[in-house]
């Protein structure tokens, strides 16, 4: 019988062979993108807000090629862009678990306004947390979704509690509500200071005022 008149099973042999494949070169992609990602963050630290990081700077840290990197990344501004995503999705899901400690809508954005101002509250996190916003000062249109900055993420996990709390427009309010807190800690990050137990409630209650009928002038 001719080999092309045998049927093919169900489970093609070369169709397994090339899946795995494609799952093992995944895999390996997968680890490039991370280790350019973790050598993107400690070049941009060291960095600071003195010079940008040459892609070169971020291939050797990583111990990869320049083949690699433009696997992956079109430009140095896409590594940037990536890493605020990668950043924003961190913080989020941190800040989801904190929330989820909390029964009541008030407490829930307390803990959003901690998780958010404890950036820049360890000297390590917040150089690291300006260097990468800093650079993303510089990305032009096209590459990031918003405005250089995690406020719009940020954003979404403040809609239930502010629903609850009785908002006309939760969206628009947690959009203010983010970009007012974001920008506080831009404040505390670019001055060097550390926020303070006092400055996460004078936060929490300007936040507040406008959409809880509970919370004073």
């Amino acid at each position: 019988m001719n080999e092309n008149t045998i049927p093919q099973s169900r489970n093609d042999v070369a169709e397994r062979i090339a899946r795995r494949a494609l799952e093992s070169r995944g895999a390996h992609y997968q680890a490039e993108v991370r280790a350019l990602l973790v050598a993107a963050l400690k070049v941009m630290r060291g960095c600071g807000t003195a010079s940008r990081p040459r892609v070169a700077d971020v291939v050797a840290a990583a111990g990869l090629s320049n083949e690699a990197f433009y696997r992956h990344f079109r430009s140095k501004d896409a590594l940037v862009a990536a890493l605020m995503e990668d950043g924003a999705e961190r913080l989020c899901g941190y800040l989801t678990h904190q929330m989820a400690k909390e029964p009541t809508p008030r407490g829930k954005v307390r803990r959003w306004v901690e998780g958010i101002l404890a950036q820049a509250m360890d000297d390590d996190t917040a150089a690291t947390t300006l260097a990468v916003m800093w650079n993303a000062g510089s990305v032009p249109e096209g590459f990031l979704a918003g405005p250089p900055s995690a406020a719009g993420m940020l954003a979404t996990l403040l809609y239930t509690p502010y629903t609850e709390l009785g908002s006309d427009n939760p969206e628009l309010d947690a959009s203010l509500a983010a970009h007012a807190a974001v920008g506080r800690l831009a404040d505390h990050l670019w001055r060097r200071e550390r926020p303070t137990p006092a400055d996460v409630d004078h936060v929490t209650r300007f936040l507040l005022r406008t959409v809880d009928q509970e919370v004073g002038p």
